[in-house]
This record gives C-alpha cells, sequence and structure tokens, in this order.
C-alpha cells in the first residue's frame, strides 16, 4: 500500500463529499451544533448565570429545589457554598480575573462561531446533491449573558419548575455588585435553537457534538434530552412527527444504558437503586472512531514541538477530564477518550515513526481522597474531600463505562502529575501536551492546563520562556500565575496556633520559603475532622522555575537559573487545537450525511 493511498484512506478522502442518492427530495433537516458554551466574560453576571444552569438540569439538586426560582435567595449565590466547590463565585472570581488578564478576552465563542459556519458551508454545499435543505443552529450546555438563547430550552430557566417559584429575571443586588450593567431580566425568555428549527419547518433534527472532541458526554446527553423535551411539546401540540437523532450516538446508547431506579435518577441521589445493562459492544461512537477526526490534530501538535529537539527525545502527553461519580452508570465518555487516544497515538506515529511509543502516554485529572477523620451521618454524606497529593483537583472519576470504579489501564492509566514524572525520568527533552477533549481553545487550554503542567515541570523550561508568546498572551506574553490554587485565601494561623485560630498571618507560596515563620506549603487550615475547603491555602502550589517534580526543599533551595536535584530540565508546550481549521466543518458535514443514510437504511459504503 503507498503512502500516498494510506493518507488518502486516513485523511482527504474522508473529508472530500461524494456523490450520494438523493435521500428526500425537499426535505428540510435541521442540525444542531452541540457544544460545552460558557460565558464571554468573568463578571459575576456571568457566574451567577452559569452557577445557576449547570444545576437546572439536575431536579434532586438543592439549588434545583430551592434557588433557581427563590428570588430571596437570588441575592446569596455570590457567596452561596461552603467552599467545597470550584463553581463557588465568590473563591473563584480572582482566578477568573486573573485568567482575563492574561488572555485579554476567551477566543471560544468567537471560534466557536467559525466552527458553525465551516459546517453550515460544508453542508450546503451538499444540499443539491441530496435533495434536501439545511438548517443550522447551535447549542450549548451553558451560556451566559448573550449565549442564554444557545441554551437546550432557555425558557425552563425562566419559567418556574417548581411549586410557587418566581420567574428568573434577577439582575444583581448590592449583594453581588449589582445592579448588573447590560443584565436582561427578560434573557431567559427567548426561544431556545431547538425553537427556532422548528419554526422553519424542518421535518427532523441532527446533532452533531464537540462538546468534549466528539466524545459521548453526560453534559452533551443533558442537551439531547432537553432537546427531545422541546420538541415532544412540538409535537404534542401540533401532531408533527419529529425524529431527534445524535451522531455521535446512533444508537441511543446513553438513553438506554440510563439507570432504571429511582425513576428520573441523577448522581445527586447516590448510586442507582437498579441500573440498566447495556453492553457498550455494537454501541460505536463513530465520530470518535474516524480515524480522519485524530488526524486533525496532528498539525496542532507539530506546530508545538521544539524544532531542536529529535523526535526520539520528544514525547507526546495526553491530558483529559473525566466523568462524574455513578455517571459511569450510562456515560461512556472515559472509553470513547480512550479509543481517540489510541487512533491519535497510532496517527503520531504514523507521522513521525522515529517517535518512541512509550513516550506517547494518556493522563487524567485527579479526584477526591478520603478523610477518614471525618464522621459520616445527619447532613454529611460524604468524607471525600481535595487533598495536595491529589492537586487539589476533583476533574473527574476515570471510570470506565458499566464497570465497578475502573479506571484505564496501559499507557492511559496515569494521573497527569505522574505521567510528567514518568517522562521526566525516562530523560525526554521535549513534552507536547494535548489535551484531547478539546478542540478548541479557550482558558482551560491557554491559562489553566499550562499552570498545571507549569507547577510539576517548571515554568522557565515553557518552550517560549525566554522569547514570550504576546500573540496568546499580549499583557504577559505568558500564562503563569505566581502560584496555582488562585481561589484560595493567603492569610494563615501562626505554626503553633490551634486549628481553629484565627488566620493573621501571610501564608508562604514559595517553594524555597518566604523568610517568615509560615513554611511552605502552608499548614493545612480546615479542621481534619471537616472537609477540606477548596479555598484552603494548604492546596496551593508554587510555580517556581523548574516545578516541583524531582525536588525536595530539605535538600536545598531551588533556583532560578536551572534544574537542582532531579527536576526536568528539558521543555515543554500545550498543543495547539482544531480551532479555525476548515476541515473540521467538512468532516463533521460528512458524519452528518452518514449519518443521515444509516437512518434511513442506506448506509454506503465509508469514504476511508
Amino acid at each position: 500500500m503507498s503512502i500516498k493511498f494510506l493518507f488518502c484512506l486516513m485523511v482527504t478522502c474522508a473529508l472530500t463529499p461524494m456523490a450520494q442518492p438523493s435521500l428526500a427530495a425537499d426535505r428540510k433537516v435541521g442540525i444542531l451544533f452541540v457544544v460545552h458554551g460558557g460565558s464571554g466574560d468573568t463578571s459575576i453576571k456571568s457566574l451567577w448565570d452559569s452557577a445557576m444552569q449547570i444545576f437546572s438540569y439536575d431536579p434532586h439538586a438543592t439549588i434545583y429545589q430551592r434557588v433557581i426560582w427563590n428570588e430571596e435567595a437570588w441575592p446569596t449565590v455570590a457567596s452561596f457554598g461552603d467552599g467545597q466547590s470550584y463553581s463557588n463565585i465568590a473563591s473563584q472570581l480572582d482566578k477568573y480575573e486573573f485568567e482575563d488578564d492574561r488572555i485579554g478576552h476567551d477566543p471560544n465563542a468567537q471560534r466557536t462561531e467559525k466552527q458553525l459556519a465551516d459546517l453550515t458551508s460544508a453542508l450546503r454545499a451538499r444540499e443539491d446533491e441530496l435533495g434536501v435543505t439545511f438548517t443550522v443552529d447551535r447549542a450549548q450546555w451553558i451560556g451566559a449573558g448573550e449565549q442564554t438563547r444557545f441554551l437546550p430550552d432557555p425558557r425552563r430557566m425562566y419559567e418556574p419548575q417548581v411549586e410557587g417559584g418566581s420567574r428568573l429575571t434577577y439582575c444583581g443586588s448590592a449583594a453581588d455588585r449589582g445592579p448588573w450593567k447590560g443584565c436582561d431580566p427578560q434573557r431567559y425568555n427567548v426561544d431556545g435553537p431547538a425553537e427556532r428549527l422548528l419554526a422553519q419547518g424542518v421535518d427532523e433534527i441532527i446533532m452533531i457534538d464537540m462538546t468534549t472532541a466528539a466524545t459521548r458526554f453526560w453534559k452533551t446527553y443533558d442537551v439531547v434530552r432537553v432537546t427531545r423535551d422541546v420538541v415532544a411539546r412540538h409535537e404534542a401540540a401540533t401532531g408533527a412527527d419529529i425524529p431527534v437523532t445524535w451522531v455521535n450516538d446512533p444508537t441511543d446508547l446513553l438513553r438506554e444504558s440510563f439507570p432504571i431506579e429511582p425513576a428520573n435518577w441523577t448522581r445527586s441521589l447516590g448510586p442507582p437503586v437498579k441500573d440498566s445493562d447495556v453492553p457498550l459492544e455494537g454501541r460505536p461512537n463513530p465520530v470518535t472512531e474516524d480515524p480522519a477526526f485524530a488526524a486533525l490534530y496532528i498539525k496542532g501538535i507539530e506546530k508545538r514541538m521544539n524544532s531542536a529537539i529529535a523526535d526520539s527525545d520528544t514525547a507526546v502527553m495526553f491530558i483529559n477530564h473525566s466523568i462524574r461519580n455513578w455517571n459511569e452508570t450510562y456515560d461512556p465518555k472515559v472509553n470513547d477518550t480512550v479509543v481517540l487516544n489510541d487512533l491519535l497515538k497510532a496517527e503520531i506515529l504514523r507521522t513521525h515513526p522515529d517517535m518512541d511509543p512509550d513516550n506517547i502516554i494518556g493522563t487524567w485529572m485527579g479526584l477526591r481522597v478520603e478523610n477518614p477523620s471525618i464522621k459520616l451521618g445527619g447532613r454529611i454524606r460524604s468524607n471525600m474531600e481535595r487533598s495536595r497529593e491529589m492537586r487539589a483537583e476533583n476533574l473527574g472519576h476515570r471510570w470506565l463505562y458499566q464497570t465497578d470504579k475502573v479506571p484505564p489501564s496501559g499507557y492511559q492509566k496515569y494521573f497527569y502529575w505522574d505521567g510528567l514524572e514518568y517522562l521526566k525520568d525516562r530523560g525526554v527533552k521535549h513534552i507536547v501536551v494535548v489535551f484531547t477533549q478539546v478542540v478548541i481553545d479557550s482558558v482551560l487550554t491557554l491559562v489553566e492546563v499550562p499552570n498545571q503542567i507549569g507547577k510539576e515541570i517548571g515554568t522557565r523550561t515553557w518552550l517560549y520562556d525566554k522569547e514570550g508568546d504576546f500573540d496568546r498572551y499580549p499583557n504577559h506574553g505568558n500564562p503563569f500565575a505566581d502560584y496555582w490554587g488562585r481561589q484560595a485565601e493567603t492569610m494563615c494561623r501562626s505554626v503553633d496556633g490551634p486549628a481553629d485560630a484565627a488566620r493573621t498571618e501571610p501564608c508562604c507560596f514559595t517553594m524555597g520559603g518566604c523568610g517568615t515563620t509560615q513554611p511552605y506549603p502552608p499548614l493545612r487550615q480546615t479542621p481534619m475532622d471537616q472537609v477540606m475547603q477548596d479555598t484552603d491555602p494548604h492546596l496551593v502550589h508554587d510555580l517556581s522555575a523548574y516545578g516541583l517534580l524531582g525536588y525536595d526543599p530539605v535538600e536545598g533551595a531551588p533556583s532560578e537559573d536551572g534544574p537542582v536535584q532531579n527536576q526536568y530540565s528539558g521543555t515543554w508546550s500545550i498543543w495547539d487545537p482544531i480551532n479555525g481549521d476548515p476541515r473540521l466543518g467538512s468532516f463533521m458535514a460528512g458524519h452528518v450525511v452518514r449519518h443521515m443514510e444509516t437512518q434511513k437504511g442506506t448506509v454506503q459504503k465509508a469514504s476511508r
């Protein structure tokens, strides 16, 4: 087989439209491009809306039942919580404001519009060939400000979903820096994307998902489920029959594998009483299983390689979020990610055959750990907390679908700090970090992941340290904070003081010490019999020149001029996501058309 033909097999042919017989003359097809969403700024107004939206999908959550449609509770939301949630507005403002200062403006929404435009263009180019008319819109899991119109059903936030509730029209008060400038009290009293498509007379709705780079995920399923509810209301009112299907899950795995008891289960109820038993075999995700998708990542990986370092000394580390505990009962996100990573590893080795396969690994974020000092009972339902050893993180549980808490194995078994240490100890000279569940830049890729990597293997080792990167970081030339854990409080109790003593001294956030009585890392400020607060200074990590891996403060002070002890001595960078590459739009359009053919029973041979 020639190299040219192999490349066509994996990339070019899969992205090129091919002549197909008409599916249905004059049929109107609505397409929803599904993304995660967020907000264009980090104001209290946007954070407030996002916090409410996150809980709007869980009718068993306390915030759903007592806050979202309770006007008396609205002013308390900005200070709500016990410091144990990263969505806590009061504890997160400093972190988010820092991120804004680094990148100037989150490019996510603008680049999402570009991807939507590319998808629309690619579909329109095939209308005559297929004998259909495409109408394309966008749906997202959360969306503040102007993005509320992309929520799957905005009026679910406006009209109270609990008895005696108030319409959600809040625009701030003195308690949360309000009234908020530019706030529209009727922002949720608008049509959503499904309603817009139905108003244009579509005969069906097809959803294509890039929420987490096409992997099936409970967040997207929330959007699918709510969209189907909107369409069901329309069908009941009009007698129409409007199919709603999801390209990434053509066999409806998530719906069929959803827990059976209790009815309308959500994870806030704990483990389900009775689960469905639906094997993953024969339930594919055609998007993440397509080698052409993995091939779209290569350009962005190559862009962030170190031209002075040979492929044989270069490593690629995949890093990913996981899922919420108990959602493994129906959510195959981790499995889909493992498949995508496998294909991406194969494509990297195909395009860079001199790279050592053992230098390409998969890693995951952290999870809470048990604190046996916390006694369960009453309102205390869990003794799990963030810990310093787990990098203060709780960004998902990497459980494989319908397993008893089984994580991935083999080269994808690592937490990211373990993976970085593994690569450091192997002597690699450059590491490209790839968040495979992301196809578009945001503060996550531009700021948060770089800071997570930097605290492990250094900021001076960043590939752009000497000249800076003022295109991506116009104000400072780099993404780095002085320390990571920006949400933490900065005052600590004295070393000899009791655990419940007042905090009277500035904490020390410098690895080499601060020349004060305060130690690094700071002492735990939360009493041991209480869950560690997310704002606890003990969870802060310094971003030093060469990182914490391989460094022991007992053996001497760190240096700004070079690694000491066994610190990392190479370079690293974050890959460049697909972003505005128009091939993504063509790729998605191709899968939409194949999905239509499959649903109509006219499956064509895959172009690859």
